[in-house]
């Protein structure tokens, strides 16, 4: 029996209190494998590819998890949080989920839709008129809507050399972004834009009058239970952080650091709330958005979102342009929508959407199966991180079991 392995597999959530003794359990014994072996035979085989990954160098170490709209169907904690000290993997530690964040800013923007407070086709200059000064290249003016923000449509160019973090505001970024040039004609052309959906956190932030992390925090995270997604860890929580870890050309695993935080500590507060990846948090936190996304926007019989708000978050918006990191995708807004699954997305559904993360993180909801995957690792330099054998392997293996029972 491996102290590096933590697993709940439950037959119903009942209630937010059955699901926290759920994870209290499986935090404080170590067993081998999915404990309701005669519900879902076969889940424990993702256990054992999670350990050959573990072995092999691809990751320090995984948390697996699969649920339904109602149920924890698995949940599995596997290697370590830690190389140098051995220490292992928890099914409540806490991970940079990087892009994974993008989602979370995309329903916060949604809300203010459902409150009538913005629409996705406004024009950004409606809500931040500093962004007037926006032109092409050739210097002619262009006019940017929320939702070319959200589907990476926009056009708008990134900071680089380092400094795309350096502000410790969204505002103060924005002016940064306004003085960049457009690079093309907004909407005709997908390209993968940080600053997109940093503008469309900052139009939260004017709309409600509450920072962007504030609003997250009170409007999502609280509502929903998710005690450990912030922009901001506690001293507490950094107890519980994975460390990240790149793969050397001789094999091995060397200690990287969260290229986001610009040198600073998750705890930092000095930092902006940054709405493109920013935030950190668990598979348990993550999976209980992705369940509120698959039940039509409603949590424990509350409505956090509506029904039409969902269903705009997973409709292709992008029309027949290429997107996305691996192939057969479209975008909707502020997520991948598989429209033909192949490759590492094969397993999934067509209308299947979510996102990844720098570091690996990957959360997908298959509205047609109703099932989420969640996964969470820590590699900073896979070639792809969406494209990972791990990620593809653990997907696969979730769907065959349950698709047979």
């Amino acid at each position: 029996m491996s102290v590096a392995v933590q697993t709940v597999c439950t037959r119903t959530r009942k209630s937010s209190a059955a699901f926290a003794l759920g994870l209290l359990l499986s935090v404080s014994f170590s067993l081998s494998f999915a404990q309701d072996e005669s519900v879902r035979p076969g889940m424990s085989s993702i256990h054992h590819a999670m350990e050959g990954f573990v072995a092999s160098n691809e990751v320090a170490g995984a948390v697996t998890l699969v649920l339904n709209s109602e149920a924890t169907l698995y949940l599995d904690a596997t290697g370590y949080t830690d190389l140098a000290t051995k220490s292992p993997m928890r099914v409540d530690s806490i991970h940079w989920i990087a892009s994974m964040s993008k989602p979370i800013t995309a329903a916060c923007v949604m809300m203010l839709v459902d409150e009538n407070k913005l629409a996705l086709e406004d024009s950004i200059t409606k809500h931040l008129p500093e962004m007037a000064s926006l032109k092409r290249t050739d210097g002619s003016p262009v006019s940017i809507t929320i939702e070319q923000l959200l589907n990476h449509t926009s056009g708008m160019s990134e900071i680089g050399d380092g400094k795309a973090y350096a502000d410790s505001t969204l505002a103060a970024a924005a002016l940064k972004y306004a003085r960049l040039p457009v690079l093309f004609q907004p909407g005709s052309k997908w390209q993968y834009s940080q600053t997109g959906i940093n503008t469309a956190a900052l139009i939260v932030e004017v709309v409600s009058g509450k920072s962007f992390d504030v609003f997250v925090d009170e409007r999502l995270c609280k509502p929903l239970g998710m005690k450990d997604t912030t922009f901001y860890l506690s001293e507490s929580q950094m107890t519980r952080l994975a460390k990240s870890y790149s793969k050397e050309s001789d094999g091995s695993l060397k200690e990287a650091q969260i290229r986001l935080l610009s040198g600073k500590q998750p705890t930092d507060r000095d930092r902006l709330p940054a709405a493109n990846g920013g935030l950190f948090s668990t598979a348990g936190d993550y999976g209980r958005f992705c369940q509120m996304l698959l039940n039509a926007g409603k949590w424990q019989g509350k409505q956090i979102l509506s029904q039409g708000s969902v269903a705009r978050l997973s409709k292709p918006t992008t029309g027949e342009l290429k997107t996305g990191f691996t192939d057969g995708n479209a975008w909707g807004v502020g997520c991948c929508v598989v429209r033909e699954p192949q490759g590492v997305s094969e397993s999934l559904s067509p209308g299947s959407f979510g996102h990844g993360g720098a570091y690996g993180t990957q959360a997908w909801i298959d509205p047609i199966k109703k099932r989420c995957t969640i996964l969470m690792v820590q590699r900073s330099n896979f070639p792809n991180a969406d494209n990972s054998e791990v990620r593809k392997t653990f997907q696969a293996i979730a769907a065959k079991t349950l698709d047979k029972n």
